[in-house]
């Protein structure tokens, strides 16, 4: 979720030998303040330097501007060493852990006497603004060996621990601290003086100063254990975002109070969808009898269009012996996102956290020849991963759920035309459902992590050619996600944005040569040979339960009327009136239409309320003149009417915009 920007993107400067790159900055003309203020540069090498970097030969270099993804995570790592600063100053004793960037933010944690409060974030935005205002610039310092980084940090015990580990065994993305090969800290020293001010364990870069910190806001403290274990201590992690600009600051926070508003887990429990009992376990979702009509309809359409393209549906277990995901290879590489096994008659089982395996079991169960090929398997499979508590979140991160799992076995030649294939299948039906704005993301290996990928270079090589040209032959941005594959090989993902902007992983496409070649799967090919087939792996919504928790945000529970829970409420003038609209809600129902009749005691206009309140497309209305002339009145969702329409009309207007599957309205206005 994000503010919109438009980033500048500005040509290489040359650096000259022994001058800075804010000299070579300066000449060029380029902004050193304000919202497109260059702030860092990239070397040749790809590394982001601060502009004090002084370069031994002439270097050309690529100026970063704060408002690009890089310069955006500078500023909020600068941010959180502000916020860092703050809280040493106000809270003397604290010891400081990790403070990385994150989406649209950052935080910082910390080892204190007693948990933050709101008075205390209040007291700390207020020190962060002294220290923005004063112009402190932050300059590195690298150390010369680990014995003086230990005797400089002796009193912040979190520290000294990364000093040890050096990097080792730490994800870079998360800790600034430590790593590239050299051990760094970063003084924050006054404006006009070499004093300083306060020091922090950092690998960078950063701003050159802190006035480039246009807004910040401190959003919240919570519990987290140090690097993320449960064995280690419990720290206090305050979260903030920073922006170039506030008005940048302003919309984001708007974006905010929109999204929780559009909460699927408070939708959820205002339109009796769904719930997370305790009694059950975190992470897994029950649906009540409205949701239920949500995953039902989304089912019974995904699966007739699997069927349309060309798959065939199959069903497979919960559990499965350990030795299945041997044979796949998700034993080790998987291991830590599985539930621990349950022993039962000498052998130990899992519960799955995937359907291929199963799928690869069917697919060998008899011979194949190429005439068989693309064969195409489908299942709705319940799988079960072992999320941490800390991420789980309403239904778009759970521990149980439904995949629409497919697996498309066929000949290396038929690859390209099998994941273009999908690739259509899959945009089309996101538009089916009213998503329409993606880009696609391409993961790949981390070459530099050979252990936790399998497969020879050239399998990869040729599975990433095969994905991103047709990636590419779609038309659609292709983003590159490095190190974001599967230990199978490479992924394409659907990056799907909603109704207000913000950007989630949607469908996957995976290709896997790895798992027939573990399963010795085999299909004769047309010179009789035995030839091994690629594998690919497609989830259309992903998680049935996932997407049902976008499409709540998306739509904010105003569903479009061929997928809403209650399409059609009729709301009687008085008492009198409810026979009449029985028959009517009757002669819906007959067609298939979810229509219901408000039979309770509320007057009329709390009928409505409730209706509105439930988000449903169609209120129905009769009242005397209605019964007589054998009419009924309209009131849709966005409080427009339409009065005196004709039994046999109103059922077709509402079967009309029904099975047209529109997704907007209705309204009057499209009558």
């Amino acid at each position: 979720m994000s503010a919109p920007r438009n980033p500048v993107v500005a040509d290489p400067v040359v650096v000259a030998a022994g001058t800075t790159a804010a000299d070579a900055v300066a000449a060029a003309g380029l902004p050193t303040s304000g919202p497109k203020a260059i702030v860092v540069i990239r070397d040749p090498q790809g590394q982001l330097r601060d502009l004090d970097w002084t370069p031994s030969e002439d270097t050309a270099v690529e100026p970063v501007a704060i408002d690009t993804p890089d310069g955006l995570d500078v500023l909020r790592h600068s941010t959180a060493h502000v916020l860092a600063q703050a809280v040493q100053d106000v809270f003397p004793e604290a010891k400081l852990g990790i403070g990385p960037p994150i989406e649209n933010g950052f935080y910082y944690d910390f080892a204190v006497d007693k948990p933050f409060q709101p008075d205390d974030l209040a007291k700390l935005e207020k020190r962060m603004q002294e220290i923005v205002k004063s112009g402190q610039r932050f300059h590195r310092r690298r150390f010369r060996n680990l014995d003086e980084a230990r005797t400089e940090l002796a009193a912040e015990p979190f520290k000294l621990e990364l000093i040890d580990l050096k990097g080792d065994g730490l994800d870079s993305s998360q800790v600034m601290e430590v790593g590239g090969g050299e051990l760094t800290i970063y003084d924050n020293l006054a404006a006009t003086e070499d004093k300083v001010c306060w020091s922090d364990l950092c690998r960078g870069p950063h701003l050159p100063n802190t006035r480039l910190i246009g807004a910040f806001k401190l959003m919240r403290s919570a519990a987290a254990y140090w690097r993320g274990s449960e064995k280690n201590p419990q720290l206090q992690r305050v979260y903030g975002t920073a922006w170039p600009t506030r008005d940048e600051l302003k919309a984001y926070l708007k974006l905010l109070e929109e999204a929780a508003r559009r909460d699927h887990r408070k939708l959820g429990a205002d339109l009796d969808l769904f719930s997370f009992p305790d009694e059950i376990g975190s992470g897994l979702p029950v649906f009540h009898p409205k949701g239920g009509v949500l995953k039902r309809v989304m089912e019974d359409y995904v699966r007739a269009r699997h069927i349309e393209e060309g798959f065939e549906y199959v069903g497979t277990p919960h559990i499965s012996k350990e030795g299945l995901f041997h044979t796949s290879g998700h034993l080790p590489y998987y291991a830590d996102g599985m539930f621990p096994p349950i022993a039962f008659e000498g052998t130990d089982y899992y519960l799955k956290a995937m359907n291929c395996p199963m799928h690869n079991l069917i697919y060998r169960s008899r011979g194949r020849s190429y005439r068989d090929l693309p064969m195409r398997l489908f299942e709705f499979g319940s799988v079960y991963r072992y999320e941490k508590s800390g991420v789980i979140h309403g239904l778009t991160r759970v521990r149980g759920f439904t995949q629409d799992d497919s697996h498309s076995y066929c000949t290396k030649e038929q690859a390209p035309a099998e994941v273009k294939h999908l690739l259509a299948f899959v945009l089309g039906l996101l538009k089916d459902f009213g998503i329409t704005d993606f880009y696609l993301e391409l993961s790949t290996r981390d070459d530099s992590k050979p252990d936790k990928f399998v497969g020879s270079d050239e399998d990869w090589a040729t599975a990433t050619a095969v994905l991103e040209q047709c990636a590419l032959d779609t038309g659609l941005d292709l983003v590159p996600d490095p190190g974001g594959a599967a230990f199978y090989g490479p992924k394409i993902s659907v990056q799907a944005k909603d109704a207000i902007g913000r950007t989630w992983q949607m469908s996957t496409i995976q290709y896997d040569f790895n798992q027939p070649k573990g399963f010795g799967l085999e299909y004769q090919a047309a010179d009789g040979s035995r030839q091994q087939p690629v594998m690919i792996h497609c989830a259309k919504f992903g998680s049935i339960e996932r997407f049902i928790g976008v499409l709540t945000e998306h739509y904010a529970g105003a569903f479009p009327a061929w997928l809403a829970p209650v399409q059609v409420i009729g709301i009687p003038i008085r008492e009198d009136h409810t026979d009449y609209l029985h028959g009517f809600v009757a002669a819906l129902r007959a067609e298939g239409v979810r229509a219901q009749v408000d039979a309770s005691d509320d007057r009329m206009q709390k009928k409505i309320r409730t209706a509105q309140q439930q988000k449903i497309p169609f209120m129905v209305i009769a009242g005397d003149d209605d019964v007589a002339a054998g009419t009924v009145s309209f009131r849709y969702r966005d409080g427009s009417q339409r009065n005196g329409v004709p039994m046999a009309e109103a059922v077709t207007h509402v079967l009309d915009v029904v099975t047209s599957r529109s997704n907007v309205g209705p309204t009057a206005a499209q009558v």
